[in-house]
């Protein structure tokens, strides 16, 4: 397969700034048709990136162009039957996170894929970004020791201004399903998937109703690390603020920027790496890096790195976050 035949569904601003740009750079990559149910974006964003075949329904698309794979980047709500649809149709799927409003949904979605052999990524770009790369690989080497502790954080304005956005019934959740999400996965990857053994959330709804705008979360993982997780939309802050450090019994490092600290001889030891990327090219690698390995999964290259089976684990978290919140207690798994 020389070039991977794609169709990317919703054209908001993350198709717009990354996905579309991207991809138009990439010599095994074909944008061959685009799906977007707002008629006037459909028709400016399509003439803009050139793309002829444009459709205002998914399943049409899906029906008559000769796809390889499709870019899901629509509301959460709609993120389950498309994925459907697009199974159904043996077409591979990169699906923007969340994959779906909850564990049901997710399950739902990772057994017809498994069942139908179709590939789906799941869209954890921070995992692709070089500082976040290298950190694992440090991790990963026994330089920091066996690793007890991660605290981290991101404080920032909502990723979306679409209304669906802050209705439950439309996003499933609020900024731990924005922001937590990502720093849930980040935090788990980086200490290699550790079971869980309890949650425990408290949830505030500061500027809004329906759905939490700032969460604090705190995962106990077996057999005796820590992840403490802050997430708001609303805490006042100078600036977006991300986070996060961990520690080891031989050493602990941070992120924004990377810094790594080592224990030598009762004596603590910069051995952070020379040079650094600003954010806006760590932010541009990530989104190029997942695309480059997508693309690589399609064509049988390479493994998928965030898999749509991680997202069971994970959604079983974030659920159980939502429920210590509801009834105000730690929840323990079994």
């Amino acid at each position: 397969m020389n070039q991977v035949k794609i169709g990317i569904i919703g054209l908001g601003s993350i198709a717009q700034l990354v996905h579309l740009p991207m991809l138009k750079k990439l010599n095994n990559a074909n944008i061959t048709a685009v799906s977007e149910v707002n008629k006037s974006r459909l028709l400016s964003v399509g003439e803009k990136f050139g793309i002829k075949n444009q459709y205002a329904n998914y399943e049409e698309m899906l029906d008559h162009e000769d796809l390889d794979a499709v870019i899901i980047a629509t509301p959460t709500d709609t993120h389950m039957p498309i994925a459907l649809a697009a199974i159904g149709r043996k077409k591979h799927i990169l699906v923007e996170k969340p994959i779906s409003r909850s564990l049901q949904e997710t399950q739902i979605i990772v057994d017809a894929a498994k069942k139908h052999d179709v590939k789906i990524m799941v869209g954890m770009n921070f995992r692709y970004r070089p500082d976040v790369m290298l950190l694992k690989s440090i991790i990963n080497s026994g330089d920091l020791g066996e690793i007890f502790y991660v605290k981290c954080g991101w404080l920032r304005k909502q990723s979306s201004d679409g209304q669906w956005f802050t209705k439950k019934e439309s996003s499933g959740g609020g900024v731990i399903l924005d922001l937590g999400i990502v720093l849930l996965d980040l935090s788990l990857w980086l200490l290699n998937f550790p079971d869980i053994m309890s949650v425990s959330t408290q949830n505030f709804f500061i500027n809004t109703t329906s759905v939490e705008d700032c969460s604090l979360s705190m995962i106990r993982c077996k057999p005796n690390a820590l992840i403490n997780m802050e997430t708001s939309w609303s805490l006042n802050s100078e600036k977006d603020t991300f986070y996060l450090d961990i520690y080891g019994n031989k050493g602990n490092a941070s992120l924004n920027p990377l810094r790594v600290f080592k224990k030598i001889n009762d004596q603590q030891i910069d051995m952070t790496p020379s040079g650094s990327d600003n954010y806006l090219s760590l932010f541009k690698k990530s989104y190029l890096n997942e695309l480059k390995h997508f693309l690589g999964a399609v064509q049988g290259v390479n493994p998928l790195f965030s898999p749509a089976e991680e997202s069971v684990p994970r959604m079983k978290i974030i659920d159980s976050m939502y429920q210590s919140a509801q009834i105000k207690k730690e929840i323990y798994f079994e």
